[in-house]
């Protein structure tokens, strides 16, 4: 079973919340919390699979469940977080997926009327996957677009380096023998180099094509040519 604690400052959420996964023999929902102090020591007591969080909580009455979420990953690293919220605001997409999209998902709170849909979220990030809102990867393209005068302006050096090494069709590994860098290292440098190009949800042949046009594409040496 999928041991599961939840977190929202709304009563009629969280017994929403609770009312869809009880019902679920694959689902032993272990908490429930109110704010980020119960969410901490819920997680400490009860060492779950997975925590579904609302993104605006107290104490902060911001981005309480992203703060919560990417604590997370230094002190439980294996437990799967589903941030649920009302809003598909690319900052909080890019703040939960900055440090990697592993173990991480970000539904709307509209989402919630379809269990399935949530089931399968918190099944994916138990086993180390994510899932992304297809209005939060609209928000996330439609802000850069606004925003950015080219897609490879949000992406760091590092990331630029591994796009890249992609772009000559390098493998995985390749890339990270030729930049010293472990393989899990380079897959998670991968995976926010597809998010910031707007390619989540894009299958992983048709992405990694798309994003080395994107970068032949964007790249220019200053005379007119293209460089890798």
């Amino acid at each position: 079973m999928l041991r599961v604690v939840i977190a929202d400052d709304s009563y009629l959420v969280r017994e929403a919340l609770t009312h869809l996964l009880d019902s679920d023999p694959r689902v032993d929902l272990v908490a429930t919390c109110e704010d980020g102090a119960q969410l901490a020591e819920a997680v400490a007591a009860e060492e779950p699979d997975v925590v579904v969080t609302d993104i605006r909580m107290p104490p902060s009455g911001d981005a309480e469940g992203v703060m919560f979420a990417n604590r997370l990953r230094s002190s439980h690293p294996r437990i799967g977080v589903v941030v649920v919220s009302q809003y598909a605001d690319p900052r909080y997409g890019l703040a939960l997926l900055d440090k990697g999209s592993d173990g991480r998902a970000y539904l709307l709170k509209d989402r919630l009327r379809d269990r399935e849909h949530l089931l399968a979220a918190m099944f994916e990030v138990a086993a180390g996957g994510s899932v992304v809102d297809a209005k939060v990867v609209e928000a996330l393209i439609t802000a850069r677009a606004a925003g950015q005068n080219a897609p490879l302006a949000d992406l760091t050096p590092r990331e630029l380096e591994v796009l890249a090494a992609m772009a000559q069709g390098r493998s995985n590994q390749a890339i990270a023998e030729e930049l010293f860098l472990s393989k899990r290292a380079v897959e998670k440098h991968i995976n926010m180099i597809f998010m910031k190009l707007g390619l989540a949800h894009q299958n992983d042949v048709s992405r990694r094509v798309k994003a080395a046009l994107i970068y032949l594409a964007g790249v220019d040496t200053g005379d007119g040519s293209l460089a890798l």
